[in-house]
């Protein structure tokens, strides 16, 4: 059983993913702020965050937030990240997988919203299998 901390300002949405990826086993933990997201990341490592771009606050907080998780270092170098965003919709700059760069997006995965949830249940899997590896 994985822990996984959400990080997206949308709640429902948040819920929806929540229900899902509970009813697969994991323990989950929803933050709605960047800060709060990197204030449980210290408190409790997740074994996979799933982390939004965009935020009320600030419309890149996600890719500050990733960058930030990186520069902790220590347990939370390496924790997989799975960056689930609308940014695309609103900004349409074509951020994709190809944008993904140790420094600028260090991600480990990213989908755009609106996504299947039985496809996000299916990535997490594969992502929490490959970082258990």
């Amino acid at each position: 059983m994985a822990y996984v901390l959400i990080v997206d300002d949308d709640a429902d949405f948040s819920h929806a993913v929540s229900t899902v990826l509970e009813a697969s086993g994991h323990r989950v933990r929803a933050e709605f702020t960047a800060s709060g997201g990197l204030k449980s990341l210290l408190e409790t490592k997740p074994d996979l965050v799933v982390l939004d771009v965009m935020f009320p606050e600030d419309a890149s907080a996600g890719f500050v937030l990733a960058r930030k998780i990186r520069q902790v270092g220590g347990a939370l170098k390496d924790v997989p990240i799975l960056m689930l965003t609308a940014v695309n919709q609103k900004f349409p700059l074509g951020f994709g997988p190809r944008d993904i760069d140790p420094e600028w997006l260090p991600v480990t995965d990213f989908i755009e919203k609106p996504v299947d949830l039985a496809i996000l249940a299916s990535r997490v899997r594969g992502m929490l299998k490959t970082a258990a590896q």
